[in-house]
């Protein structure tokens, strides 16, 4: 049975999960995200500031990792006669990775960039509008729809669930690692600035054909997560109601994503290089601007019916968004359903 915890208190969310309680406290659900405060009561040498240069870089190569196992997973599950949409496995892998991570505490930048709710809510209007050009009748282009909403979510939540629930399980038998030294945190963070650096080199001096692939990715990867880090801490606190900020960076993330589309779609294509740019933008900084795991794990902890209306709410906010944007170019005449412009081979 699920109880509601008083407004007082500050559990971390992997422990109300593992309870199966819920709670509306703001800066509970707020913790997701930010790293260990004094709210916690935790050891001094535990605590980090938000904003401190240790959190933000070590956000650099959790961007690009995030990213790179989503294109990878992405592509991995992108086949001839696929039976379940690619999306599907990144929102189960980062959900259920984001579950161990709150059950052990530790806030994973990670899973926030592996799965994304931009590229969940373009999918959906895909099937919508059919830009496939599939042999098929606008009920099944709504079942279609409607398919990748339910299965995301039940998906989504399931992953999490059962990462807590693993977490849980083999937690007592590890024993907690020490928090790193003084002299080892400045060389993880200097090797983390410098990691995220290499991506500019990287995107010059490797292949073009590398460039919509990847590398345009890993170039942008870092500016989103930044972006949805920000809004989160800072507008979170804010709502009882709804975490505001992630709703702020999974429907600004999905208007951008909508808009690179278009752009993609103009009838007089865009030059190669500009294409690769809008593919590591939408891949990149819209992918890890918007998150499901965040998303899934605020549903599980908020109350019932907090937890259905801010699902009803972001989906169709999302929806919305895509209806002005991508909609409206396609029926206007102006854009094409399918992408118009190339990416360089070689």
């Amino acid at each position: 049975m699920s109880l509601d915890l008083p407004s007082q208190q500050h559990p971390d969310v992997g422990s109300i999960l593992a309870r199966h309680q819920t709670t509306d406290d703001a800066n509970t659900l707020a913790s997701i995200d930010r790293p260990p405060s004094e709210v916690e009561e935790l050891p001094p040498a535990k605590i980090y500031h938000p904003l401190s240069i240790h959190v933000l870089a070590l956000l650099m190569p959790a961007s690009m990792f995030g990213v790179l196992a989503r294109l990878g997973l992405q592509a991995l599950t992108t086949y001839d006669g696929q039976s379940i949409f690619p999306l599907a496995y990144v929102q189960a892998t980062g959900c259920f990775i984001m579950g161990v991570g709150l059950r052990m505490k530790v806030p994973f930048g990670f899973c926030g960039s592996l799965t994304t709710f931009s590229g969940w809510q373009v999918d959906i209007f895909d099937s919508w509008v059919n830009s496939g050009q599939f042999f098929r009748g606008g009920l099944r282009d709504f079942m279609d729809g409607f398919t990748q909403t339910w299965v995301t979510l039940v998906l989504s939540l399931a992953s999490l669930k059962f990462g807590v629930y693993v977490c849980g399980a083999v937690q007592p038998y590890f024993s907690a690692p020490p928090p790193p030294s003084k002299n080892l945190r400045y060389t993880l963070t200097i090797l983390a600035i410098l990691t995220y650096a290499a991506t500019l080199p990287v995107y010059f001096f490797l292949p073009g054909n590398f460039r919509h692939q990847a590398t345009a990715a890993l170039l942008f990867s870092f500016p989103g997560t930044l972006t949805r880090y920000l809004l989160s801490i800072n507008l979170n606190p804010r709502l009882k109601t709804i975490p505001l900020g992630t709703f702020m960076a999974n429907s600004l993330g999905t208007a951008l994503l909508g808009f690179f589309h278009v752009l993609q779609g103009f009838p007089s294509p865009v030059s190669q290089n500009a294409c690769s740019l809008l593919q590591g933008l939408g891949d990149g900084y819209c992918g890890c601007l918007t998150t499901i795991s965040t998303f899934a794990a605020e549903i599980g902890a908020l109350p019932r019916w907090k937890a259905v209306s801010y699902t009803i709410i972001s989906w169709i906010a999302g929806q919305l968004l895509l209806l002005v944007i991508m909609g409206s170019s396609f029926w206007g005449g102006h854009v094409k359903e399918q992408m118009t412009c190339s990416f360089q081979t070689s």
